[in-house]
């Protein structure tokens, strides 16, 4: 009987596989410094243990390591746009250490076995929207989700389960194993968000994106941007020229520094960078107090039509736009569309906060008039916990960032069937210093080491916000202190890997013991990655 074509190549794709396994012992780029005292091989069944934040379940199989080599396809869905785009990014992140081509294609047939396949659909009916599962065996690394999301998260995990000099951005001599097992794994809340003010210290689009890689290797899927504040006024907005340039200009920023702003390119880059990595953007811009900046500019937006000279301090609660005038409302809108106009996402957040110099009758007038304006132009309000004084309506998303862990009208918001948005601020503030030595942020909330940012529950934290309630965890990371993208990484690691499993892994995997364990793991990651990150005490790094 004749043979297939199939059964003809079955004994070359058997040897071409040997040689496959074999190749990367063969072909070792030879390279100088630490890199080259690496192990050629290790045992990587305990990588099933490191990962973080922690899978919802993990089971490793030591028998059947899958190895990377020259060889290695990555195999994607056919015909999903959104798998070949998360294809390629995992690529581009394997590539620069292992010296491997890793041609992305559609899944399908390939004379060779052996490759990394990133599927959708027939799924654990856990997975969800956000979740993955992921299978290793001798012959492959299989990721199934149900969408890109997933699929990303799935990528993330399996840039922990290969050794940490993945993360090199040069070839390296070692042998790349994935530790065979199974994983199936989905976020505990939908919402996992960190915010970067830009009002306070200007960050430039580079810095905002290297910050954008960081969070997404934690699974971190919201972005927070603080775009204005009393000391600087930080994107474009046509209708009102001067606010960017002046408000946004040299000199402006804490004690002078830090000035700049977002150009509506730069702002829609930044959105579709974050998009790349599944990162939904959340732009802000705080009224009706922390407004000086604006107030500054335009002397109208004042109630005695006169603008207070700019500040550069870092006082707060003194501002106010002028409640009664109707050059405020306009003002209002026309910032809220072309920012919404700008944006994809679904939050638009209106700030808030510390409106100390607007009387709590003002500040409900106002809210009343602006609150509406937002879903005039298609988005979901969010704000500081002090909006729920004034009832919202049922899609707001009220942010907690008090530190007592009660507020009776959040409380309330959440009975009616509300959802809020945890940053208790002596928890989740990454701008807090982590000891009275720290060298860069505030103490008003308290030091926050890494053990406090980790040990605290959301489904419970809030007084009468059960877990049903809340719609997830966010760090904000304010920059009255921060200069430069190391001061924004020292600050935000290794806190922000405790507040993203705190987002993601089921409260049963919660153990600060096995998670300063794990984290320790992380610490020659974070230093190929090139991030400035503090040296915990309370970790055993290695």
């Amino acid at each position: 009987m004749q043979r297939s074509p199939a059964r003809k190549r079955k004994p070359l794709t058997r040897l071409l596989a040997a040689v496959a396994l074999c190749l990367p012992a063969l072909a070792l780029p030879v390279t100088a410094g630490p890199a080259a005292a690496e192990p050629a091989v290790e045992h990587s069944a305990g990588r099933f243990a490191t990962v973080i934040p922690a899978p919802v379940e993990a089971e490793p199989n030591p028998g059947v390591d899958f190895w990377l080599s020259p060889f290695t396809v990555i195999r994607t869905q056919p015909g999903s746009t959104e798998a070949a785009q998360v294809g390629n990014y995992l690529a581009e992140l394997l590539r620069p250490a292992t010296g491997y081509p890793l041609p992305v294609l559609s899944s399908g047939r390939h004379p060779l076995p052996g490759g990394i396949s990133l599927l959708l659909g027939r799924t654990d009916p856990r997975v969800g929207d956000q979740g993955y599962q992921l299978e290793v065996t001798r012959t492959g690394v299989t990721i199934r989700a149900d969408t890109g999301a997933g699929l990303f998260a799935g990528v993330q995990t399996l840039r922990q389960l290969l050794p940490a000099q993945i993360e090199a951005d040069r070839p390296q001599p070692r042998l790349w194993t994935v530790p065979g097992g199974r994983i199936v794994d989905h976020p505990r809340f939908a919402y996992r968000g960190t915010m970067l003010d830009l009002a306070r210290h200007f960050h430039t689009p580079d810095e905002v994106k290297a910050y954008i890689d960081h969070i997404a290797a934690y699974k971190i899927n919201y972005l927070h941007l603080h775009l204005t504040d009393d000391q600087g006024w930080r994107i474009q907005i046509d209708s009102w020229p001067r606010l960017a340039p002046e408000g946004g200009g040299p000199g402006t920023g804490v004690h002078g520094v830090g000035g700049g702003y977002l150009t509506k390119a730069e702002y829609r880059d930044l959105v579709a960078y974050a998009a790349s990595r599944h990162i939904t953007v959340v732009p802000e811009i705080d009224m009706p107090g922390h407004t000086n900046s604006a107030l500054a500019t335009y002397a109208e937006l004042n109630c005695d039509g006169v603008a207070p000279p700019p500040r550069t301090d870092m006082e707060v609660g003194y501002s106010s736009l002028c409640i009664d005038k109707e050059i405020t409302y306009r003002f209002v809108e026309d910032v809220i569309r072309e920012v919404a106009e700008l944006t994809p996402g679904p939050y638009l957040h209106i700030g808030g906060d510390e409106a100390h110099a607007t009387s709590d009758e003002d500040y409900r007038k106002f809210m009343d008039r602006v609150m509406p304006l937002v879903g005039k132009y298609g988005k979901r309000i969010m704000g500081w916990d002090e909006i729920a004084t004034v009832d919202p309506p049922g899609s707001a998303v009220p942010q907690f960032w008090d530190t007592d862990a009660e507020d009776a009208d959040v409380a309330r918001f959440a009975a009616q069937g509300g959802k809020v948005l945890l940053s208790p601020a002596n928890k989740a503030y990454l701008d807090m210093k982590y000891n009275e030595h720290t060298r860069l942020g505030l103490r008003w909330a308290g030091f926050i080491e890494v053990r406090d940012a980790y040990e605290w529950n959301p489904g419970t934290f809030v007084q009468g916000v059960p877990e049903r309630a809340v719609l997830g965890v966010e760090a904000p990371l304010w920059s009255e202190t921060l200069r430069t993208l190391d001061d924004i990484e020292y600050m935000a690691f290794p806190r922000l890997p405790a507040l993203a499993e705190l987002g993601w892994s089921a409260w049963s995997t919660h153990d600060w013991e096995s998670f300063r364990q794990r984290l320790a793991e992380h610490g020659p990651r974070l230093t190929l990655r090139d991030i400035d990150f503090y040296r915990s005490p309370q970790v055993p790094w290695r």
